[in-house]
């Protein structure tokens, strides 16, 4: 039987050339690697031990190279951005190509041009969009945990963030998505807003410029930020109440994203926002260990009686997050577990496959929330 011909664009960036070793991992060689930049895309080629994967020049802007990157492949796995600028192209191309595509990314304005242009089920090809730490995993997660005791859910609070290095595409991304990065070309999200009674509610909540929180070392912000994603978790598990926080830890990245929306709206350039961004997570991160947490409290009840479940996420950086989710969303439509059509990873991976996984592999460390975490994981390291 012939192996699939698995295309990753992007496997020199951050989250790439992780995904490339957690496909690796799950068995799958001969891997296309594109990118721009040959020499990177020949390190990470050479890390393979069959000596089997072939590098591509692909840049996601240009249709040429696009097209001869995709041609040929069984399965596109994307991993560049910025997200709300490329909204679909990868994906369009796979499809033109007769490949199926995952997108880590990807997210209501992905699925808004593909389902515009025609369902891709008629062609018997499967788009998988959202298939990372955030949206994707930030779903897959509390999903997980409705599942361990609770007979039924009704509020769920969620903290999530981090300190690590900001990559341009997440920068880029950021920039986007406070304007015009969601469905229809509004915001991607509200923030302050929170689900109340099971619809959205703006302004419920406020924002903690510098408080404490028990799953996160030192003193943070909270952020108050209500998804499209997040709106569509409180359906599928019906909730009556979803407060969702955004963590920043770094001072820096704080005090730039308390300007970044009057900045935006000044007509500031947002590539010199994001540089600044960019700029900012490094000079937090200065003499401190990367880590990233995500943390979830479903209250419900058990047995008739109220319940709570708690689920806290550890791990170094959320980039391999991001590409361990993306490996497995190709490994699923590989086997056919997907059906054809458009959808967001959250709604056709298993999540105790995903947990499974990330702490068979390593890739996170997953407790009840309260749980001590090992010293290693919290240390804030010195200067």
């Amino acid at each position: 039987m012939t192996k699939p011909v698995i295309g990753i664009l992007g496997a020199s960036g951050a989250v790439g050339r992780a995904a490339v070793r957690e496909l690796r991992a799950l068995g799958h060689t001969g891997l296309r690697l594109g990118g721009r930049t040959a020499s990177a895309l020949c390190a990470v080629a050479e890390e393979d031990p069959t000596g089997h994967d072939e590098t591509v020049w692909a840049d996601a802007t240009d249709p040429d190279g696009l097209r001869a990157f995709t041609d040929g492949c069984d399965i596109v796995l994307n991993c560049v951005g910025p997200t709300y600028r490329l909204r679909a192209t990868v994906a369009s191309a796979a499809l033109a190509a007769g490949a199926h595509c995952v997108d880590v990314a990807g997210d209501d304005p992905a699925a808004e041009d593909l389902l515009a242009a025609g369902d891709p089920a008629h062609d018997a090809r499967t788009v998988v969009l959202s298939a990372g730490a955030l949206p994707g995993l930030s779903s897959l997660l509390p999903r997980w945990l409705a599942g361990q005791g609770l007979d039924s859910a009704s509020a769920l609070t969620a903290h999530c963030g981090g300190l690590e290095a900001c990559s341009p595409t997440v920068a880029h991304d950021l920039m986007l998505s406070l304007t015009s990065g969601g469905a229809d070309g509004a915001a991607y999200g509200e923030p302050l807003a929170a689900v109340r009674g099971g619809r959205r509610v703006p302004r419920a909540l406020r924002t903690a410029e510098d408080t404490e929180h028990p799953a996160f070392p030192g003193r943070v912000a909270l952020q108050p930020y209500l998804s499209g994603e997040s709106e569509r978790l409180a359906t599928v598990l019906g909730l009556d109440r979803l407060d969702w926080y955004n963590v920043h830890p770094g001072p820096a990245v704080r005090a730039l994203l308390n300007r970044l929306p009057a900045r935006l709206a000044a007509g500031d350039d947002p590539a010199e926002l994001a540089d600044r961004l960019i700029l900012a997570a490094d000079l937090d991160l200065a003499g401190r260990r990367p880590y990233y947490v995500m943390d979830f409290e479903l209250s419900g009840t058990a047995s008739g009686r109220p319940a709570t479940a708690g689920l806290t996420l550890r791990a170094a950086g959320s980039y391999r997050l991001t590409a361990t989710v993306g490996a497995l969303a190709v490994a699923a439509v590989l086997r056919a577990e997907v059906p054809a059509g458009v959808h967001f990873a959250c709604d056709v991976l298993d999540p105790d496959t995903v947990v499974r996984h990330l702490r068979a592999r390593g890739v996170a460390d997953l407790r009840p929330t309260g749980a001590a975490a090992d010293a290693d994981q919290v240390e804030e390291g010195v200067l």
